[in-house]
């Protein structure tokens, strides 16, 4: 591997200075200073890249190859060269088989991520999600009304995952590499009006800022970082309910009753998660009656068990929710799991 260049001094200009000052402010709130970033080519990443050269001891990028282009393997190989030009102190590409469940934008998410993980070298990620991405984040959970999880959008850090840049408009990531020097890559599925989010960034925004009179964008990731703190709070309750709730596996539906719904739900979900049970709201509501609406209903199905015939169920007994496998014909538990 070719030993990276001497750390380039970057423009005194005002876009690159913004995109710089907020990596820092990013490092010093978490106290890191060595990091891999995610480097495809794009403005957002490349201007990220040379600003945490700037501001982080040491710089390692990692490009991931999705090879679902012609080409894809040229424009990985000139991203590496610009991580190098700026003074990464590593830079590397990364293939990928792009072939998961759930189309292809959300199969190219997936083994997007799980090669950043498996080349991150314990280091957190830095991603380009900008204040642009954010506001679409929210948008389609609202769309899709998956609740507050879902709308308070991105977090600046959920460990390995660092987004710096959630406060920076894009425009302002392509002037930044304007002042740099450096013609991004522009990926033609970011045009491609067949996925929701390219329509929401080309369609639906620019819409909502005509009719709005501007201001959206920064509004909606305003409103997801007020969300993030409600939600932040929520789960630290909820966890103290959980503590206190649980017993011998199962949960004490008297320490549940008297919780805020709210409350309640996300300790349950948490449980849920326990048991390798990753609920839907349909689920989660339904699991939920057995403590806030309880009118003696029978056990609620949560997932298949691993045995032919059998069910994974969450039954109240005895002022208890439990959970266990059951025969699908006879409603009876089994051995299954114990």
């Amino acid at each position: 591997m070719a030993a990276p260049s001497p750390r380039p001094l970057l423009p005194e200009a005002p876009a690159i200075h913004e995109v710089r000052l907020a990596v820092r402010a990013w490092l010093a709130a978490y106290a890191v200073s060595e990091v891999t970033v995610a480097l495809s080519g794009g403005a957002d990443s490349a201007a990220l890249t040379a600003a945490a050269v700037a501001e982080a001891d040491a710089v390692h990028a990692v490009v991931v190859d999705h090879r679902l282009q012609e080409g894809s393997g040229d424009v990985a190989a000139r991203a590496v060269e610009f991580a190098r030009a700026r003074g990464c102190t590593s830079a590397q590409v990364v293939p990928v088989d792009v072939d998961g469940p759930g189309g292809m934008e959300a199969a190219a998410r997936v083994a997007r991520y799980r090669a950043l993980d498996e080349h991150r070298a314990d280091r957190p990620v830095l991603l380009g999600h900008t204040l642009d991405d954010q506001a679409e984040t929210v948008l389609l959970g609202l769309g899709r009304g998956s609740g507050l999880r879902s709308i308070r959008g991105m977090a600046s850090f959920e460990p390995p995952w660092g987004r710096p840049l959630l406060g920076v408009r894009r425009e302002t990531t392509r002037r930044a590499c304007a002042e740099l020097g450096y013609r991004p890559y522009e990926d033609p599925h970011n045009a491609d009006g067949r996925f929701t989010r390219v329509r929401l960034r080309h369609e639906v925004l620019p819409l909502l800022e005509d009719v709005l009179g501007g201001g959206v964008a920064e509004a909606l990731a305003r409103t997801a970082g007020q969300l993030r703190e409600d939600g932040d709070a929520l789960d630290e309750a909820a966890v103290e309910l959980l503590a206190r709730a649980v017993e011998d596996d199962g949960l004490e539906v008297a320490e549940l009753t008297t919780a805020p719904a709210a409350v309640r739900r996300r300790a349950i979900r948490s449980w849920l998660l326990d048991h390798t049970v990753t609920p839907n709201e349909a689920m989660l509501r339904a699991v939920d009656d057995l403590v806030g609406a309880w009118r003696g209903q029978g056990p609620v199905a949560v997932g298949r068990g691993t045995r032919a015939g059998t069910r994974l169920v969450v039954s109240r007994r005895r002022g208890r929710l439990g959970v266990e496998y059951v025969d699908r014909q006879n409603g009876r538990a089994t051995e299954e799991g114990r």
